[in-house]
């Protein structure tokens, strides 16, 4: 008799690990984090400078950054959903993140350490990313002696742009997954520079250019004046930081997150299985599935 044919299934997608779940907690500090960081940079859509300059207004947004941070920490520790491990994990990506940033310098927007950023939040959620995107400049900032007025908001816009890697949707995987983060680095290089550019923009170029921020137009005349400040001032340094993004991802990525995943296997976190045709609910599952790759 012969043997049957084999029959060939789908292949289930892969679990995601969780570094960093997030519980109740977590989720209501990160909303405020992201409420309190789009309200730095958009501030000059509602609000008028008179009076105020970056250097006065820095210190109520480090005030209000750093509670943030170690809060969804925090939050995520009393949940038992960062152990020691994850913690750990944590801070070596931090401490990576920041000395790979000085290797770039900034130069020409050659900044070699988002990548490192967007691979950390995929693999490890979106809690994950956004405590090591604000952890990573903070450290950089000390190492390099760059703590100044515009430091709260990198941090803010680096834990914002880890949070976005982590709810990436999780089921690409191979060329899929590295061409969707290569996007992901490209697009969010300019939203970062943009960002930045935005909230010190009143203060750049003073009162009386065609550039200049109005405190008497309204917001869609501000935001013209500022997409041409932006393209003449800051064009080549957004694509060059999409560019290095782009070109890290694609060479490193595969490897690295081999070895992140690794790494989540070994921890024996737990991972979020999608639920089978029928059923309500997912599987809480260990990362060192063998399905995980």
């Amino acid at each position: 008799m012969s043997a049957p044919a084999p029959t060939w299934t789908p292949l289930a997608p892969l679990p995601r690990p969780d570094a960093a779940r997030l519980g109740v907690r977590a989720v209501a500090m990160l909303v405020v984090a992201c409420v309190a960081g789009v309200a730095a940079f958009a501030w000059p859509l509602f609000m008028r400078p008179d009076g105020l300059t970056s250097t006065t207004g820095a210190p109520f947004v480090f005030a209000l950054v750093l509670p943030l941070v170690l809060a969804v920490v925090v939050a995520e520790l009393t949940s038992d959903a960062l152990d020691v491990k994850g913690l750990a994990l944590l801070g070596v990506l931090a401490a990576v993140g920041a000395i790979l940033r000085p290797l770039g310098a900034g130069t020409a927007g050659l900044e070699p350490i988002f990548f490192l950023l967007i691979l950390g939040g995929r693999v490890f959620g979106p809690g994950f990313g956004f405590a090591q995107g604000a952890l990573t400049l903070a450290a950089s900032a000390l190492l390099t002696g760059g703590v100044g007025a515009w430091l709260p908001y990198q941090m803010i816009a680096a834990g914002l742009l880890g949070l976005g890697a982590g709810l990436l949707p999780g089921r690409a995987r191979g060329r899929t997954e590295i061409a969707l983060l290569g996007a992901f680095g490209l697009v969010s290089a300019f939203a970062y520079g943009w960002a930045m550019d935005f909230a010190f923009w009143p203060f750049a170029i003073g009162p009386s250019t065609e550039l200049s921020f109005d405190p008497g137009a309204g917001p869609l005349e501000n935001l013209h004046r500022f997409v041409l400040f932006n393209l003449v001032t800051s064009m080549g340094w957004n694509l060059g930081r999409g560019l290095t993004s782009l070109v890290l991802i694609v060479l490193l990525g595969p490897g690295l997150l081999h070895v992140l995943r690794r790494a989540s296997r070994r921890a024996a976190w737990p991972t979020r299985e999608r639920p089978a045709s029928g059923q309500r609910g997912g599987t809480v599952a260990q990362s060192h599935a063998p399905g995980l790759r």
